[in-house]
């Protein structure tokens, strides 16, 4: 992404996802937790369920600013696709040592992940992007869609009968459990499976279509517009769809995706007018440090929570996680349980926003 066409915006919508997401994954007790901050047990869907599909729009609205240029100038070269290939195995491959650390048990090594669906999505949209149009890239986001709504809704499923969307016997998991037994979140599922994945590309999509639109010359005010306008029918049409084909997160299904996509849309719209046509940008700074150092938070924060679980400490109750001890010695002792259990995450975010806030000021940006 060159200097001239950097939109500020988008690094405050990936800031304020980041953020949202550590919020979430970090609860001081995952026995207290406010509700809008726990995901859907199964279909439905609650804020804590947009924050990683909003994510993988992000990552999809910025292949446009870092691959647009080349696409224009015809560089399709071997290296482009060399590095493209190069930073999805990098992120694929962090993505297996976070969740192996700290025991690097390899024999129940889980394989898919955030990380991995992440780096899996970057590639397919990358090519997508820089062999297609973007009608021809609307086109697979849709197909996508409908052929998994087709696989998941028509399709049976080996060993339990007819096509459902049931955990653990619904087509997605049986294809996961076929593939990967003993190496997924749960004996027989994942949420972020290999069949999952599929439809995630078409969130992918969606974003990059949005980068393109935003890129291109033009009046703000009209881009703003149509963020607007496309996000309001989306949005509607995610609802509409729930009625045949649930939102639900753990399956990535067609109906999230357009609904999750809307509502990415929407807020972003929001963003780019705040930042980028009214020029209110008093605010963001905390923001778009985390969204330009976002993947290096996420790994640094996860590692350092994982390490907390991982050091025993000795209390008058016995030996507990040190994560706990800080819980329930520092939080718990002067707030109520859950939120004693808030305040935990929200001062992990602002302990990380210090670090943060020097890499920006000092313009140094780690890249993966």
């Amino acid at each position: 992404m060159s200097g001239k066409e950097r939109i500020l915006s988008i690094d405050v919508f990936r800031g304020l996802t980041m953020a949202a997401m550590i919020l979430v994954n970090n609860p001081g007790s995952w026995e207290h937790i406010y509700v809008p901050l726990e995901h859907a047990p199964w279909n439905g869907c609650t804020p804590t369920d947009l924050i990683f599909p909003f994510f993988l729009f992000i990552v999809g609205m910025a292949i446009p600013f870092a691959l647009g240029n080349r696409k224009e100038q015809g560089q399709k070269t071997k290296a482009i696709f060399v590095k493209i290939l190069r930073r999805s195995a990098l992120i694929f491959i962090l993505g297996l040592i976070f969740y192996l650390f700290p025991k690097f048990d390899f024999a129940n090594m889980r394989i898919p992940g955030v990380l991995q669906r992440i780096a899996i999505v970057y590639f397919f949209a990358s090519i997508i992007f820089m062999e297609s149009g973007w009608k021809a890239q609307r086109n697979i986001a849709v197909i996508i869609l409908l052929g998994y709504w087709v696989l998941m809704a028509l399709i049976p499923v080996p060993g339990h009968g007819p096509a459902n969307l049931e955990p653990d016997t619904n087509l997605a998991a049986w294809f996961d459990f076929s593939l990967m037994k003993g190496h997924m979140w749960t004996e027989k599922s994942d949420p972020e499976g290999l069949l999952s994945t599929l439809p995630a590309v078409a969130t992918g999509i969606l974003g990059m279509l949005a980068g393109q639109w935003v890129r291109r010359r033009g009046d703000q005010n009209e881009k703003v517009v149509g963020l607007l306008v496309s996000g309001a029918l989306l949005t509607g049409l995610g609802l509409f769809w729930d009625l045949a084909f649930p939102i639900n997160k753990n399956l990535w299904t067609s109906s999230y995706v357009v609904y999750t996509g809307g509502l990415a849309l929407t807020v972003f719209g929001i963003t780019y007018w705040l930042v980028d046509v009214q020029k209110s940008r008093k605010w963001i700074a905390p923001f778009a440090a985390y969204g330009a150092n976002c993947l290096a938070v996420y790994l640094a924060s996860g590692f350092f929570s994982s390490a907390l679980w991982a050091i025993p400490v000795n209390s008058s109750g016995g030996q507990m996680p040190l994560y706990t001890w800080i819980y329930e010695n520092i939080f718990a002792t002067w707030l109520s349980p859950i939120n004693a259990s808030a305040a935990f995450a929200i001062t992990l975010i602002l302990l990380w926003l210090i670090p943060l806030m020097v890499l920006y000021k000092r313009k140094i940006f780690i890249k993966i």
